[in-house]
């Protein structure tokens, strides 16, 4: 205290609250290039979300002006907890578009990645900002400057998270997706580093610090806990910006290609409109969604998406909500599978099976194995694991004197 306030020293003892909440005078000379809009906007008007425009002022002279604005008196909330309700491949999408910001904004710090995941979610429950995860982060991004995160529109993208990096920052997101809270930042909606000025942050309510960042929520209103009450949409969209690093937007990207290529050429073919791609990591498989009314037209689609190969897999979902983000598949997701074909020339295979409780055929040999998702006994949580061979397959059946091929399995 002494090396801040020099002289005053002797005040701070007295009355050491007022030293200690009173902020450092702003120097005239730097309080005059900055313009200071008004924003406190009435509770019947949704305030508007400005691009991010800059004062005019160097690194040194932001952080003596960042310093002088105060922390708002009063009560700073914790936001309440927040549970995303899509499906799987919602939710993959969702927590990956939430590491993006997490790691871009805040690099390799779990604490400062906390702070800026809490600021998303509260965006997303506001009615200012959209509905999604994957909206709010990328909201902004087609703009050359002025994104709201602006790691989605200055090329930052190019750079990727080693594979530790970017398993960490995936936890936290999907901590927050699950509930945690950090409840440091409050209901922030925007924050930025101590060495920039934005246009908006000296008329709004500055929270919380955190390392570099600063923490700010709406005045009036529109920053209390009432206005973070919007309904959202699970419906995340895919961000073909996060396929390198993200198979859930890299397959889903894929997916909606081949969706609208087949639709436009439909009219012309008579083909059934069918989204399959390529799985991550694995050329030689293919995971797609199927028209749940033309069953019969599954092998001719399969073979037509295996080409050449003489190796090949390809398996098929109707509820587009059960296809895999990656090649990893959970029992429920090898439960509803609906078809799948297996082609090794080499070992003289070419197999076609239906999920026979979906398309009931007759026949033998055209039915996939019926696959059993466990259950949690009833005594509490166990052990629990998937079926040992992965549905849609069926092993060739051969005299016991011939040798069994080896296929793979998907």
């Amino acid at each position: 205290m002494r090396a801040i306030l020099g002289g005053v020293a002797a005040l701070a003892i007295v009355v050491p609250a007022v030293v200690v909440s009173r902020a450092p005078a702003v120097p005239l000379a730097i309080a005059a290039k900055v313009a200071r809009p008004q924003r406190v906007v009435a509770a019947t008007e949704i305030p508007e979300v400005e691009p991010v425009e800059l004062q005019d002022l160097t690194p040194q002279d932001a952080r003596t002006y960042n310093a002088g604005i105060p922390f708002v008196h009063g009560p700073r909330p914790a936001a309440q907890a927040f549970r995303f309700a899509g499906d799987d491949a919602q939710r993959a999408r969702a927590t990956d578009c939430l590491a993006a910001a997490a790691w871009y904004e805040a690099g390799d710090d779990p604490v400062g990645q906390r702070a800026v995941v809490q600021v998303v979610l509260n965006r997303l429950r506001h009615p200012a900002f959209p509905k999604t995860v994957c909206g709010v982060v990328f909201q902004g991004q087609e703009r050359a400057t002025g994104c709201q995160f602006t790691f989605t529109c200055d090329g930052a993208l190019a750079r990727h998270p080693s594979e530790p990096a970017w398993d960490r920052a995936r936890k936290v997101a999907v901590a927050a997706l699950d509930g945690t809270v950090f409840g440091k930042v409050g209901y922030a909606t925007h924050y930025h580093t101590d060495w920039v000025v934005p246009y908006w942050s000296a008329s709004l309510d500055k929270l919380a610090e955190v390392n570099t960042h600063l923490f700010f929520r709406w005045t009036g209103w529109w920053g209390t806990p009432a206005a973070f009450r919007r309904s959202v949409s699970s419906d995340e969209p895919v961000i073909g910006k996060l396929g390198d690093i993200s198979p859930a937007h890299r397959l889903g990207g894929a997916l909606d290609e081949a969706a609208l290529a087949l639709a436009a050429a439909a009219p012309l073919t008579g083909a059934t409109p069918v989204a399959s791609a390529p799985v991550p990591g694995e050329p030689d498989s293919f995971a797609a969604v199927l028209n749940d009314g033309a069953p019969e037209s599954y092998p001719d689609i399969a073979k037509v998406a295996c080409g050449a190969r003489a190796k090949c897999k390809f398996l098929g979902w109707t509820d587009r909500a059960m296809l895999p983000a990656g090649s990893a598949m959970t029992p429920p997701q090898m439960a509803a599978m609906s078809f799948s074909y297996l082609r090794d020339k080499d070992a003289g295979l070419e197999r076609e099976l239906w999920n026979c409780r979906e398309f009931p055929r007759t026949g033998p040999g055209l039915c996939m194995r019926r696959q059993v998702v466990p259950v949690t006994p009833p005594g509490g949580p166990g052990t629990l694991r998937g079926p040992d061979t992965l549905g849609g397959v069926r092993k060739r059946e051969v005299p016991t004197a011939s040798p069994t091929p080896s296929v793979p399995l998907p």
